[in-house]
């Protein structure tokens, strides 16, 4: 159970009038607190316990000064360690430890060896004037930490909170051969310690925790209590010694954590706060390398005060406060100059009422032989006319076949020059790549290749064409799920849109579009897509045009020849429908009977003639 000083002490708050008649049994209620004469529990009214309202459990004794919460109470009436009052507490609360038996016998350490002719540093000894003049420790903040010294070298001594010695380091002042400093511990198998708990004061209820023994101390010379970890930053099992120290840091509400400036010191951090708990770990960010330097450079006291009070939460990456999403609130309301969030569709009547938005996946579902790919052909198009790029993995044609049908549309014509599909490959090669695979792929490799494409060319598009050429069977719906969740993932966290190809299940004929529901396999396909868009060909029209022959009446040529159907768009405020008319030139889908092509790639007059010789 990992609960902390200040939670202990709220629940103790709950029963306020309970606990101050076990404490303080000589008191007697007046209103809203409880009086007595002091911590002894004599009757009185120097000593107050507040047992309502918001500062419920907050007790002050005017005659001595002491204050505190209930917690501190039963430390000062008890007149016991803040530790053994947190474990009488918990037994008050009915609160109870996990135990743990262990796997194999714990290790058994070596008591430390201290050299038998250390001393109590001197002051001005070879040892005292380094830790004096050079490093800037006080006289009092060296004997506080009991270092002692023998010739010209430092004795760091870590003893446990009851005071036994649990391991000893040593420094010497000279340097080797190689310029290093030599520290390291006296004695082989030494209990993993922190260093300082000397120093710091049996009722704190947060500390410090710095990377070296002198940086702790650093930190005692600003004014806060200060342990140190043995072993220094970085990963490799140098936090071995939370194991030993876990009970004795159950006592803090805060651990502030002071690694060095490094990448090695911030691996340290980031190691520590995930076993003592991020809740209550909190990292200061230093202007230099340690809290040694910022006392030897002079950093002022107050200075300091502002790094602790600043020191950040080592919150999961995960968690994120609300206000950090404020300029994308606002962008939502009102985008940027430019482009606006998100591509449109080629057709202008659709407008913004359906937009290809970043972090988001699309399906795009029809019956086979509707038209569907070739659609989606048109949407990539679009979007790389609006600046954008895009990867497409087209899994039933070879990248050379369906590049051949997106440079007609591109074209805007059925046979462009060898010179103007030159020109077109050039414009599609500066925005557009292929996945390279046709038949079955694997799933984690496409995705694993739309990464990297995001990462190293910014692609904002990618396609899927389509499902059912994936290593998924149509009857594995918790694949389909896992993939589908998977590709959203993916979108969020690239900030890209995805757009995957689907069947619908085939009717009775093709004289009836399907919906959402008609999508082949598990429904999490359209439960977990942002949007669901079912193309569908008109095929009765066809057979009208079919019939008439070549004197086709108006009223069959103004049908549309394909429908496009949103029945699904999480984040947009409508689901429209959307009728195109196909071009057989181009293959492309335009909006209206009668409208013109769009070529999506500059091109000559000359191209122009080739065209017109062709047609």
């Amino acid at each position: 159970m990992s609960t902390t000083p200040r939670e202990i002490a709220e629940m103790l708050a709950a029963d306020a009038e309970g606990v101050c008649r076990l404490l303080l049994p000589g008191g007697r209620r007046m209103g809203q607190e409880w009086r007595c004469g002091s911590v002894t529990g004599e009757g009185g009214q120097s000593l107050a316990v507040r047992l309502e309202g918001d500062k419920r459990g907050i007790w002050a004794d005017f005659s001595t000064g002491e204050k505190g919460d209930l917690l501190d109470l039963w430390v000062a009436c008890r007149g016991i360690s803040l530790a053994a009052a947190l474990k009488e507490v918990r037994e008050h609360l009915g609160l109870r430890e996990p135990s743990f038996r262990r796997p194999a016998p714990k290790r058994v350490y070596k008591l430390p060896v201290v050299p038998p002719r250390a001393k109590p540093v001197d002051t001005e000894s070879p040892v005292g004037r380094y830790m004096v003049d050079e490093r800037r420790l006080s006289a009092a903040t060296i004997a506080a930490y009991g270092l002692q010294e023998e010739g010209r070298t430092i004795i760091f001594p870590f003893h446990r909170p009851d005071g036994a010695l649990a391991m000893a380091k040593r420094l010497k002042l000279d340097r080797g051969p190689d310029g290093k400093k030599d520290i390291r511990p006296t004695s082989a198998d030494q209990e993993p310690a922190l260093f300082g708990w000397q120093a710091v004061p049996p009722g704190a209820r947060s500390v410090i925790i710095a990377e070296g023994e002198i940086d702790a101390m650093s930190w005692h010379q600003y004014g806060y209590p200060a342990l140190s970890v043995p072993f220094g930053g970085g990963g490799g099992g140098k936090q071995q010694w939370i194991e030993t120290e876990y009970e004795n840091l159950q006592r803090f509400d805060e651990i502030f954590l002071s690694m060095d400036m490094d990448e090695p010191g911030r691996q340290a951090a980031e190691e520590i706060a995930e076993r003592l708990g991020r809740h209550r770990c909190r990292v200061i960010e230093l202007p230099l390398k340690d809290a040694n330097d910022c006392l030897r450079r002079g950093i002022s006291r107050e200075d300091m005060a502002e790094l602790v009070a600043g020191a950040r939460a080592l919150d999961p990456t995960e968690l994120r406060n609300a206000l950090d999403f404020s300029q994308a609130v606002e962008e939502q309301f009102r985008p940027p100059a430019g482009r606006p969030t998100g591509f449109l569709t080629p057709w202008s009547k659709v407008g913004r009422r359906f937009a290809l938005r970043p972090a988001e996946v699309t399906v795009v579902a029809g019956t086979n032989g509707h038209g569907k790919s070739e659609g989606v052909g048109h949407l990539v198009l679009g979007i790389l006319g609006q600046g954008g790029a895009a990867c497409v993995a087209s899994l039933e044609y070879s990248p050379a076949k369906w590049l051949s049908k997106l440079a007609r549309q591109a074209a805007g014509m059925a046979d462009p020059s060898p010179a103007y599909l030159a020109n077109i490959m050039r414009w599609l090669g500066g925005r557009l790549w292929c996945f390279d695979a046709t038949g079955t792929a694997k799933s984690t490799k496409i995705i694993e290749t739309f990464a990297y494409a995001r990462k190293r060319y910014g692609i904002e598009l990618f396609v899927i064409d389509n499902l059912s050429k994936l290593d998924i069977d149509l009857d594995d719906y918790n694949g389909q799920r896992r993939f589908i969740d998977a590709l959203g993932d993916f979108a969020k966290e690239h900030n890209s849109h995805v757009i995957l190809v689907a069947h619908t299940r085939k009717g009775q004929d093709d004289s009836r579009a399907g919906g959402k529901m008609d999508i082949k396999g598990s429904g999490a396909i359209a439960d977990l897509a942002d949007n669901v868009l079912i193309w569908w060909r008109n095929r009765p029209k066809e057979e009208e045009v079919r019939k008439a022959g070549v004197d086709v009446p108006d009223s069959v040529l103004d049908k549309p020849d394909a429908v496009v159907r949103c029945e699904k768009q999480r984040h947009g405020e409508q689901e429209p429908v959307f009728v195109l008319w196909f071009d057989r030139e181009s293959h492309q889908f335009l909006e209206c009977r009668g409208a013109k092509p769009r070529r999506y790639v500059e091109f000559a007059a000359t191209e122009v003639r080739h065209a017109a010789s062709n047609s």
